[in-house]
């Protein structure tokens, strides 16, 4: 049976989200991120899509962090297994509401399912 923790208390959500709001800079290549995800990693998202393999991943994220001025967690439900996250993050010309669900293998990510409005976020200065 897993047990709840916090994102402060699971070292791979911590420092994901410490990445996604570090900013580009900080950011480069992604090398601070793939090692987050596993070698089976797989992505799906409004404007992606499905996706597999980290390195994917670590080149299309970089246009959030680009953008991204602050994320403000509203809930998280957090186990040994996974995670569901529930945020609003600040982009240049709004807020948008992210949730995002984590499959783990061991202390990596495994599969990240996202959902937001991909025309607001657009809209508001997303790429």
């Amino acid at each position: 049976m897993s047990t709840g923790i916090t994102i402060e208390e699971s070292p791979t959500l911590h420092r994901y989200y410490s990445i996604l709001t570090g900013g580009a800079d900080l950011y480069q290549d992604g090398r601070d991120l793939l090692p987050l995800l596993t070698d089976d990693f797989v992505f799906d998202g409004p404007i992606a899509g499905r996706m597999s393999g980290g390195i994917r991943f670590t080149h299309g994220v970089r246009g959030f962090i680009e953008t991204v001025r602050d994320i403000t967690i509203l809930q998280a439900v957090v186990t040994s297994a996974g995670a569901g996250v529930l945020y609003d993050a600040q982009l240049p010309n709004g807020t948008i509401r992210f949730s995002e669900f984590f499959k783990f293998h061991g202390n990596k990510i495994g599969q990240l399912h996202i959902q937001y409005n991909a025309a607001d976020y657009r809209a508001n200065g997303g790429r």
